[in-house]
């Protein structure tokens, strides 16, 4: 960590969350800094001769040219280490919990508390060895943290040594745990927590080719648009298209072991349900309480909007911290769009020349700097331990114009683009992602994956089911022009296995006990169920039986209500459906 020696300058303009300060000869970029009296936590932005341009993350009202600036010598940083799961943080890393419990139910400005408990003993259980050479990266000792989440300690990167002394025990984070001597002799102290700057990203050894899907338990994304771990995901929409929920069913579900959900100028409702409905979740894969593996930034609408943007480096320092632990990390940003709004005014207090629509000619690369942060990674370490950091980050376009500059920018650097749509999701439609205009550019190399580990089939199934859903949206210009009686019997059995997909398949319920989560196997069952009515119902129409006679089977209200089948019944029922399939359509060809 760079410090250097503390200074005081002196407050010459304020202007909202931007105070410029004199006397600070000597600052450095990103540098954190006390404002005023109050001691309100800000970063500098902008050096100019002795002039430092900071953003305060607090609310600046009241404070006056004249009081002091000191400088800490430290970058904006995150302390990292046990305790930090299952913690609800606001866009600095200030713990929301302990602060209510200090002061009540509103944060006053100043306050501050650490991060990490100091107070809390961790069963530390030494992994090396003295007179063993570590380096950066390497494990020396875990903590259960959680029933889920196993926190192993690592050395800093940077440091490299041999032990010296190692202990076993019940330790506090600011207690010494090792002690290692470096090669020109110089002893470290070796603590369970570190500190990291969360502009900075943690090393790796290399990155890997992203060949594994994030399951999300959603069918509509696992099934034609899936993101693999360590990768990037964009979910645009306008106002009450289901972004928000999509981001809580993407954090609940996903089978990553840790999930950072970054609150990003989102509204206090929204954030109260997220922090509400979490407690009392539990994750399908373990049966254990999803917090347990859960890490929240809530930054919301009203709060400072200079640490918006504060937020999101702080949750993707948070995950790939994690992520050097070896494990796959989804962190959900909700949203970026409020993010680039931060930017935009910091910006326009700079005096800086606008670009499109207001917003810093350099919103690309400051998008770009936040998601490249995400990827699957050999880790440092001598282990060669593989985590990941995926980031799905929603977008906010006014009005759900996607040609705004937040969504083209984001568009260019993601890899997956789940489109929310309007028109449906004023149909009820939800998860109202579109299927004409969204797209994943994994699919080809996660292909191979589904292939081996769900069906060999199943990739064509999912793109027989999209030609489908493809030919169906041709179909329906030709209906309103003449008419669907005007359309062969084909085309409107076409229309009809389409119509099964979209409300029996894709549409899925975010609050139903049993819907809310759907497995691969699950998904694969289903999809075959549809694909072989659709099958049997051309071979009977290619025999002279009437569409609709075929639309009138009983079997048609089974296949609507397969979704909400138990898990722990799943494989019986949906062999059982099939059997049905096969006996209704030739108790119907018989009889014609």
């Amino acid at each position: 960590m760079i410090k250097l020696s503390t200074r005081i300058g002196t407050i010459t303009r304020i202007a909202g969350p931007l105070v410029v300060a004199k006397g600070m000869t000597g600052s450095m970029m990103y540098e954190t800094v006390k404002v005023s009296e109050l001691g309100l936590i800000g970063e500098i932005i902008r050096l100019q001769g002795d002039l430092a341009y900071i953003q305060v993350y607090e609310e600046t009202s009241g404070i006056k040219p004249g009081e002091p600036v000191i400088g800490t010598g430290e970058l904006l940083s995150v302390e990292l280490g046990p305790g930090i799961l299952q913690q609800i943080y606001d866009g600095i890393q200030r713990p929301l919990p302990v602060i209510k419990k200090q002061i009540g139910d509103f944060i006053t400005r100043g306050v501050t508390a650490p991060a990490l408990s100091r107070t809390v003993k961790w069963d530390f259980q030494a992994l090396v060895k003295p007179n063993e050479v570590v380096e950066g990266g390497d494990i020396i000792g875990q903590v259960q943290e959680t029933p889920l989440i196993l926190h192993k300690v690592m050395v800093p990167p940077g440091v490299k040594g041999e032990i010296t002394w190692i202990g076993d025990g019940k330790y506090a984070i600011d207690d010494v745990v090792a002690t290692l001597k470096t090669k020109e002799g110089a002893t470290v102290e070796l603590k369970m927590a570190q500190r990291w700057p969360v502009r900075v990203p943690r090393p790796f050894k290399e990155k890997l080719e992203p060949v594994i899907p994030l399951l999300t338990g959603q069918r509509i994304i696992d099934t034609f648009f899936p993101i693999a771990k360590g990768g990037t995901a964009s979910i645009p929409g306008g106002f009450g298209t289901g972004k928000t929920v999509m981001q809580h069913q993407l954090a609940q579900w996903c089978d990553a072991h840790v999930i950072i959900y970054v609150g990003c100028g989102e509204r206090g409702n929204e954030m109260t349900e997220m922090l509400e409905r979490f407690p009392h979740l539990t994750d399908p894969r373990t049966g254990r309480p999803l917090m347990e593996r859960t890490v929240m930034i809530a930054n919301t609408s009203n709060m400072p909007v200079a640490a918006r943007e504060a937020s999101i480096y702080t949750g993707i320092t948070i995950a790939e911290y994690f992520r050097d632990m070896g494990y796959d990390v989804a962190l959900m940003a909700d949203s970026t769009s409020r993010w680039a709004e931060a930017l935009r005014e910091i910006s326009g207090r700079l005096e800086e020349m606008p670009g499109e629509e207001g917003f810093p000619p350099y919103l690309g690369a400051k998008l770009a700097e936040f998601y490249e942060r995400a990827g699957r990674v050999v880790c440092i370490g001598k282990e060669g331990r593989i985590g990941s950091v995926s980031v799905c980050g929603a977008v906010s376009p006014p009005g759900g114009d996607f040609s705004e500059p937040v969504v083209q920018n984001t568009l260019r650097i993601v890899k997956v683009f789940w489109a929310l749509d309007t028109a449906l999701a004023y149909r009820r439609h939800f998860p109202a992602i579109n299927w004409l205009t969204s797209y994943s550019l994994y699919l080809d190399v996660l292909e191979p994956w589904f292939h081996e580990r769900l069906s060999k089939d199943w990739p064509e199934m999912r793109k027989e089911a999209m030609a489908i859903l493809q030919k169906e949206a041709e179909l329906l210009e030709i209906v309103r022009l003449v008419g669907p009686d005007a359309l062969p019997e084909a085309d409107r059995a076409t229309l009809e296995v389409a119509r099964m997909i979209r409300e029996d398949y894709l549409a899925q319920h975010a609050y139903h006990p049993v819907d809310s989560y759907c497995s691969t196997e699950k998904m694969y069952w289903m999809l075959k169920i549809i694909l072989t009515y659709n099958q049997r119902m051309r071979e009977a129409m290619s025999k002279g039986i009437p569409l609709a006679k075929i639309i009138k089977l009983p079997i048609k209200d089974d296949v609507a209500r397969m979704k909400i089948v138990p898990p722990d019944k799943m494989i019986e029922t949906y062999q059982g459906l099939l059997k049905k399939i096969d006996d209704q359509f030739n108790q119907l060809i018989r009889g014609s």
